[in-house]
């Protein structure tokens, strides 16, 4: 199984920035895709934005315009940067990896807080 380690969340004033990352290692033989879910008290985890191998982005419409996807291939890492954080921003941010031989793995989440 593929190995996540994220990196990144913490706690953050309105406005404010944060960047995540997300590095897989392990056995891994090809990432189709890769990307973020969140999930915050009582509701249900969420896309937050995901990443394809060929480049096509999907983002959450609520993130729109404020977030943004990347990845690096050659170190199998993704990247979210968040601008523009609100309150309603706050949850635990999972890292997901779809690979086309092993399947899904995830991140074991990180806490992202946007409050004065």
């Amino acid at each position: 199984q593929v190995q996540l380690a994220e990196s990144g969340g913490g706690l953050v004033q309105p406005g404010g920035s944060l960047r995540l990352s997300c590095a897989a290692s392990g056995t891994i033989f090809n990432i189709w895709v890769m990307g973020w879910y969140r999930q915050a008290p009582g509701k249900q985890r969420e896309l937050v934005a995901n990443i394809f191998s060929g480049g096509s982005i999907n983002y959450a419409d609520s993130v729109k315009g404020r977030f943004t996807i990347s990845r690096d291939n050659a170190k199998n890492t993704v990247y979210l940067q968040m601008n523009g954080l609100k309150p309603e921003d706050t949850a635990v941010y999972f890292c997901h990896v779809h690979d086309l031989t092993l399947g899904d793995s995830w991140g074991q989440g990180t806490q992202v807080t946007v409050s004065s």
